[in-house]
């Protein structure tokens, strides 16, 4: 505890200088207004602005990215409550029993309950990372070549089960992705591979491109072929701070949607998306009176949006720790870390110490800053909001094509992303997810570089994965990885998890 409390000592001292605070609110206001306006997302935010970052510090540049991740999740919120429409895929759930208390006139109880939880839900979310930083980063040192495959294909597995439709599909998106991280140069030949005799393509496609494409283009093509809807509040938002009845439901809520959300948020793959989805599950289960939800249960807001922010932190753990990133979000962020020379994984915190925890402290004032920014700008989000999408595609689009241009200064990645954003979008149509393809995209390289590494250790021996007496680890994290698939395909779960995503 005591270690603990040091290391997070010396994470304030480098989150409150004024640069890093700075640094932390644009995220967080950016965030927000990504969060509040549905079409761009924080994965397609953080590919436009990574070329921002290149002329700041990695801990600045970190604390920026990582405010505008979790300050979508609550913007997200802001548009479920108010419009009916959820800002973020993981504010789906807050629509259901938000948007009914909005019409009651309990708009404002909504969104401050939301606020609350939220922060609460991040401050504990924060505290277990800067618990299990440290046992996990001494665990990682312990992994050489052979663990770190295994690791990575258990992650993929867990990204195979969690992702949204049928398994066959999820597998299909991760083996592409694993495919298109092969583009470019061999890594030990130096030969080029799959390039077609496309110059661009010798240094192979860069994640901010992939990102951008499937993410960013998709979605505005997306929401321009759907006509708008939307159902505004006009009452009222009243009073924003709940009153003792109100917190008094909420607490046990706010309580287990932080459990959940915090222990799905580790899982590779979706498990920040489910918790919410979880956790109103649970709220509607254990109810005396199940009718309520759907009607303006207080609970159905508290519980999801507790797991959805604490999610949307605990996923920050493997990325920090083992240097494997849980989502897409995450994926970008091994880029960002990438692009500014640090070699994602355990190597972070025992060399990196500053960054480590004063990106884990900046997460706490970003919750903070959060709380405040939020509430007193309701009346800015429902302007707004009222501005129709079709007016704010261009600007969105033109942003993204200056950002991808400024990565490389390459006019052919515009066009790159372009494609993508073709592909993106008829992915999407045929029920395809494209997030594994991104988080495969962004293992495959590092699986290529740990695969050959540990064939070169073991004399081109594949026996070195499942070696029990030399490599327990490895064996042990393939033997759950082919449990999880095992179970995900049998007749009976697969159908139940259907059901649960079809819900």
């Amino acid at each position: 505890m005591a270690e603990m409390m040091s290391h997070l000592a010396v994470g304030f001292g480098v989150a409150f200088t004024f640069q890093n605070i700075l640094l932390c609110f644009t995220g967080c206001l950016v965030g927000t207004l990504i969060g509040v306006l549905p079409g761009v997302g924080p994965t397609a935010t953080i590919a436009m602005l990574l070329p921002i970052t290149f002329g700041l510090d990695p801990t600045g540049a970190l604390i920026m990215l990582a405010g505008i991740y979790y300050g979508a999740q609550y913007g997200g919120s802001t548009t479920a409550i108010l419009v009916n429409i959820p800002g973020e895929a993981t504010a789906v759930v807050t629509t259901l029993d938000g948007h009914q208390m909005a019409k009651q006139g309990r708009a404002g109880i909504a969104l401050g309950t939301a606020a609350l939880g939220s922060f609460f839900a991040g401050t504990v979310a924060t505290m277990v990372i800067a618990a299990l930083g440290a046992p996990l980063t001494r665990l990682a040192l312990l992994f050489g070549p052979a663990e770190y495959f295994s690791l990575m294909v258990m992650g993929l597995c867990f990204a195979v089960v969690l992702a949204r439709g049928s398994i066959l599909k999820a597998f299909c998106m991760i083996a592409l992705g694993l495919l298109l991280s092969t583009v470019g140069t061999d890594l030990e030949t130096g030969q080029e591979r799959l390039t077609f005799g496309i110059a661009s393509l010798s240094d192979g496609i860069d994640v901010a491109v992939l990102g951008m494409g499937v993410f960013g283009f998709a979605e505005v093509l997306r929401n321009l072929e759907t006509p708008e809807a939307r159902d505004v509040v006009r009452a009222k938002i009243g009073r924003l701070l709940p009153n003792w009845s109100d917190i008094k439901q909420s607490i046990n809520p706010v309580l287990r949607g932080t459990g959940i959300g915090a222990i799905l948020g580790i899982l590779p793959g979706n498990g920040a998306v489910l918790g919410p989805f979880a956790s109103y599950t649970v709220e509607k289960k254990i109810a005396d009176d199940p009718s309520r939800f759907g009607k303006g249960a207080i609970e159905g807001v508290a519980g999801p949006e507790s797991a959805n922010n604490a999610g949307a932190q605990t996923a920050f753990i493997p990325l920090l720790t083992l240097g494997i990133p849980p989502n897409a979000v995450m994926a970008l962020m091994v880029g960002a870390m990438t692009i500014h020379g640090i070699i994602p994984g355990p190597q972070v915190m025992t060399k990196n110490p500053e960054l480590f925890w004063g990106m884990i402290a900046s997460m706490w004032i970003g919750n903070l800053m959060l709380l405040v920014i939020n509430l007193p700008l309701v009346g800015l989000w429902v302007k707004l909001l009222q501005v129709p999408y079709r007016l704010m595609f261009p600007a969105i689009l033109i942003f993204c094509c200056i950002g991808i241009y400024s990565v490389n200064n390459q006019p052919a990645d515009v066009a790159f992303t372009a494609l993508f954003g073709l592909f993106g979008y008829a992915l999407i149509k045929l029920g395809f997810e494209p997030a594994p393809m991104l988080l495969g995209f962004v293992l495959g390289k590092l699986m290529e570089e740990k695969l050959r590494q540990a064939l070169i250790i073991s004399r081109g021996s594949f026996y070195t994965f499942i070696d029990y007496q030399n490599r327990p680890i490895s064996l042990g994290l393939l033997i759950v990885a082919a449990i999880v698939l095992a179970i995900a395909l049998l007749p009976a779960i697969s159908k139940k998890r259907d059901e649960v995503f079809t819900e």
